[in-house]
């Protein structure tokens, strides 16, 4: 009997060692700025993940299918992450937090959880209201218990790294639904709406925190737009987020949030798809380039490198195509070649005039039909690949420098990384 009783002590001890919340904090050295958990030095090696398969769209929940479903999912599409040295995925609200757990104790990954903050609209009054006006009293009201609500349930679930608010927020303002357009012009109308709104991001982020201390308070921006409305609104946000397609080069983005808002910078989106419009097929090469050069620039920029040091890691955009983001309601079963918007950065398919980012191809996996279970596979691309490769570089391990950085990311061959594709045929 003794045995037995010291056998459950010993188990519930393992369990309450391994289920503990973790702390996770911004911290300030020499001037630059890192991520730590639990003390340790943290890079993000993130994705932006999700899960839909081919004739679904946003109504879909993994989260509503049978148990056995969600863990064969999780197993499989984790495990694909994992051993491309994926460290944290981007989830949505929505997800329970066993889920959350589940993810990081099976393969290690944490995730950043996401609540929108009115992007898509809010319901005010028994009616919906598309376009979230951020002044209006009952927003303010709805979206403060939303978010106060987000950190009692989740604050002590282990496996989360972050809260992040809202997704390019400030498009929004102008945007009319939930597709993507050409990047909006700001004027006086729009600049007095961002102002309410990034006011009321400061307030959540304050009010988060004096519930879970555990955990930062991000928010994510349409690239730098507002900056300084960010800067004299949000000076409570403990990171800055930005969803960021700029081509091959970030630019200035790094000294302009270091020397204007003096926090650190995190990529919840960039990336690049794998459809070059000028071919009219897929163009696994040129995605793979665009991602590479991307994640060479974000290590760069990490805090002991040399430059900025402000740059806390990304989220990769996206793990398998979204065969639902073009017409969203419609044609979900076709992989759509239409171009919806156009982006000069993105030069190895770009015409001037003409449409050239394909939402329907942004994966670095591509997606397979749905089995009779309900799961599908994925196919890596050249962008899996090149990334594997890419995330082996760790900027806080000891030795860590410029010259070693470059000397890395100059070796990897995208070509044998195309190559690795195509040999990567799965059922």
């Amino acid at each position: 009997m003794k045995t037995i009783l010291l056998s459950l002590f010993s188990l519930l001890l393992f369990a309450s060692c391994t289920a503990q919340t973790n702390k996770v904090m911004v911290k300030e050295e020499a001037g630059d700025l890192k991520l730590t958990v639990n003390g340790k030095d943290f890079m993000i090696n993130g994705m932006n993940w999700d899960y839909f398969p081919i004739g679904t769209n946003y109504e879909y929940s993994l989260w509503a299918q049978p148990e056995d479903l969600i863990i064969a999912a999780l197993d499989e599409e984790m495990g694909l992450l994992k051993n491309m040295g994926v460290n944290a995925v981007r989830q949505y609200t929505g997800v329970p937090a066993k889920w959350i757990t589940y993810i990081y104790e099976k393969h290690g990954i944490y995730t950043m959880l996401n609540h929108s903050f009115g992007r898509y609209g809010l319901t005010l009054d028994g009616a919906w209201v598309a376009n979230t006006e951020y002044a209006d009293p009952r927003t303010r009201k709805i979206l403060m218990e939303e978010v106060q609500m987000l950190a009692r349930d989740y604050q002590n679930t282990p496996g989360l790294l972050m809260y992040l608010l809202g997704n390019e927020n400030n498009y929004g303002l102008s945007w009319e639904g939930a597709e993507t357009e050409d990047i909006p012009v700001e004027d006086q109308k729009t600049t007095i709406r961002a102002k309410a709104m990034y006011k009321l991001f400061n307030e959540a982020a304050v009010a988060m925190k004096g519930i879970d201390q555990s955990h930062p308070v991000a928010i994510c921006n349409g690239d730098l737009a507002y900056l300084d409305l960010i800067v004299t609104e949000c000076p409570d946000v403990d990171i800055l987020g930005t969803n960021m397609y700029r081509g091959a080069s970030f630019g200035d983005a790094f000294e302009r949030v270091k020397k204007e808002y003096g926090k650190p910078l995190m990529f919840t989106e960039f990336g690049a798809d794998a459809f070059n419009v000028k071919t009219q097929s897929e163009d696994q090469l040129s995605q793979a380039y665009y991602m590479v050069e991307n994640w060479r620039e974000i290590y760069a920029n990490a805090a002991g490198m040399g430059k900025a040091g402000n740059s806390l890691g990304g989220f990769t955009f996206q793990f398998s195509d979204g065969w639902w983001k073009f017409g969203q309601t419609y044609s979900l079963d076709v992989h759509d070649n239409n171009a919806s918007w156009g982006n000069g950065g993105y030069d190895r398919d770009f015409t001037k005039g003409t449409n050239n980012m394909n939402e329907e191809w942004f994966g670095i996996a591509g997606k397979g039909p749905t089995n009779e279970k309900g799961l599908y596979k994925l196919s890596p691309r050249a962008a899996y690949f090149a990334l594997q490769e890419a995330h082996q570089f760790d900027p806080f391990s000891k030795g860590a420098s410029p010259q070693k950085l470059e000397h890395h990311f100059d070796g990897i061959q995208l070509k044998n990384a195309v190559m690795k594709a195509s040999g990567d045929k799965r059922e």
